[in-house]
């Protein structure tokens, strides 16, 4: 096995639509469409984020580049997608399967930080109100946005070069519609063990910290909003996290199912293959939908970028 070297693979088939023949022009027409609509959602948000000036605060800084992160996501996997559905080419260049795993994996390590963030922001807004000004400045967080984005692209670069460091000489068959880690490690015939355990030990120091962030702020802020005495003061105070609070749900949940469900023998690689288009194409579609319905200075800043 050992002879194998990374020239054994010269490119990739991506199964995970393949099987469905008689449906692909209209999953084309689908996954264009919601495509289509997360670009519009994601860029509406920025725009309006870039032209009024009273969402130029901390919070909406982060909602835009949350807004950039959706945008960028599903570009990594769903033009592939389409033109494999549109051509019914499924294959992919062992570089192109390469880069693809590794901005995905940037940009949803990115995003997994960037919540963190956010929430910790929330934090301090109603933890700290009079102090929220001071300690969120300009610097505090162009601090925390490059930290974000350098943690998240870093963390896929040690991800993607131990991936690929891999000999790969079995199968070249990805049972998925793009290129991530689970389905291209089970392609290799050498030793996974460093792989596996490089993916847990990260996975365990910088998603389960992010996630142990996003929880805890929202303690905080759940047993501050309680003292609140009038209900008014808890309905404003919860308004302004509400969003955010949904988008985390939406994001963990689908990652969830996406990562940790067990393993079942049964449809297993149909569930396998489904499950990611909800975390990878319909909740970037989503996210934009719930900051603008949600959101009253949102959807009053897109009226009126819509009005002009």
């Amino acid at each position: 096995m050992d002879i194998h070297n990374l020239t054994t693979m010269t490119h990739f088939i991506l199964t995970g639509l393949s099987d469905l023949p008689e449906v692909r022009y209209p999953l084309f027409v689908v996954f264009a469409i919601i495509y289509q609509v997360t670009l519009l959602g994601n860029g509406a948000i920025l725009l309006a984020i870039g032209m009024e000036k009273k969402l130029h605060t901390p919070m909406y800084y982060f909602l835009a580049n949350l807004s950039l992160l959706d945008i960028f996501c599903p570009s990594a996997t769903v033009p592939k997608m389409l033109d494999n559905l549109l051509t019914g080419n499924n294959s992919i260049s062992f570089l192109g399967c390469a880069l693809q795993l590794y901005f995905l994996v940037a940009l949803a390590g990115t995003e997994d930080f960037l919540l963190a963030v956010m929430a910790y922001d929330r934090y301090v807004a109603i933890c700290f109100p009079l102090r929220y000004t001071l300690i969120m400045t300009k610097a505090h967080c162009a601090q925390l946005i490059g930290g974000t984005w350098a943690a998240g692209f870093l963390n896929s670069l040690l991800h993607t070069v131990s991936t690929f460091h891999l000999s790969f000489c079995k199968s070249n068959q990805v049972n998925q519609y793009y290129c991530d880690i689970p389905p291209v490690v089970a392609l290799s015939c050498s030793s996974t063990y460093m792989v596996e355990m490089l993916l847990i030990v990260l996975a365990g120091i910088f998603g389960i910290g992010a996630f142990l962030t996003t929880f805890i702020s929202y303690m905080y802020i759940i047993s501050t909003i309680l003292k609140i005495q009038s209900v008014e003061g808890k309905r404003k105070a919860f308004s302004t996290c509400a969003s955010h609070l949904l988008v985390v749900c939406l994001f963990y949940g689908t990652a969830t199912f996406t990562y940790v469900h067990p393993s079942s023998s049964q449809h297993s690689q149909s569930r396998d293959r489904l499950i990611p288009m909800l975390y990878g194409v319909i909740t970037p579609m989503l996210n934009p939908m719930i900051y603008s319905l949600r959101n009253t200075e949102v959807k009053g800043a897109l009226r009126r970028v819509l009005c002009h």
